[in-house]
């Protein structure tokens, strides 16, 4: 990476700068992702890699400015895993995942000096997809007791939110509208969470299954044939639930 930012290197790698190379690192990610999903070990090795570049390239970027490099990355996080695994590394007992679930938190707060429950909540990152997010959020507030006590309690949540949803709609309040749709997600992510489900998983498995019909749907239309652009609903509804 430093011969490709120098004088003599690449003229694209020279240019760039923390901001032009942050989505590559996003997408870089979530291709890492891509090949745990697909449980494609050949592709984790090579996304993993390219990870690591970003890694590598957000780090020269900042020696050349000064600041760290990518030794004091590695430095850092060596060191924060021996303070946050004293099980491991100190005489601290925790002999479950849950006691070092527990110990993990505490220890975060103490060395990011955090002395409320809502400086724990802002510290979430807000760059984080909104379902992810919000998952976070209520997970950090739940274990400071402040969550409903049964399922049941969530999903009665939900109706509530539906419900005033349907009134903003009613009304034709378009900021209500945002405000009361905003809550229901949030809520639907608070059963979620109480059925031991992810929220953005289960989006992103319901958009693929969704996806995936609408191809069959389709294929169908050309076999029977049917425009379906000018097909009327109940047609395509029809032939939907053939697929399903």
């Amino acid at each position: 990476m430093k011969i490709l930012r120098s004088p003599d290197g690449c003229p694209w790698d020279r240019v760039q700068t923390h901001e032009s190379i942050r989505a590559d690192f996003i997408e870089e990610t979530y291709e890492a992702i891509e090949a745990i999903d697909t449980k494609d070990t050949a592709l984790l090795r090579e996304e993993l890699g390219d990870v690591m570049l970003q890694v590598v390239f957000h780090s020269t970027i900042e020696e050349e400015n000064g600041g760290f490099d990518i030794n004091d990355v590695c430095d850092e996080v060596c060191k924060k895993l021996i303070i946050r695994h004293p099980h491991v590394f100190a005489d601290t007992i925790a002999d479950t995942p849950d006691e070092v679930l527990k110990n993990w938190d505490i220890i975060k707060m103490q060395t990011k000096s955090q002395k409320s429950q809502s400086e724990v909540l802002g510290s979430v990152s807000k760059a984080l997809p909104a379902l992810m997010y919000s998952q976070k959020i209520q997970k950090k507030a739940a274990k400071v007791g402040f969550d409903f006590e049964k399922t049941e309690d969530a999903l009665s949540k939900v109706s509530e939110e539906l419900a005033e949803l349907k009134t903003a709609i009613d009304n034709n309040d378009a900021e209500n509208m945002s405000e009361e749709l905003g809550d229901l997600l949030f809520s639907v992510v608070n059963v979620a969470r109480f059925i031991k489900v992810d929220s953005e998983k289960a989006l992103y498995d319901a958009t693929v299954k969704f996806t995936d019909r609408f191809g069959k749907v389709e294929a169908l239309c050309v076999d029977k044939g049917i425009d379906m652009t000018t097909a009327p609903m109940s047609v395509l509804d029809s032939l939907w639930d053939e697929v399903k």
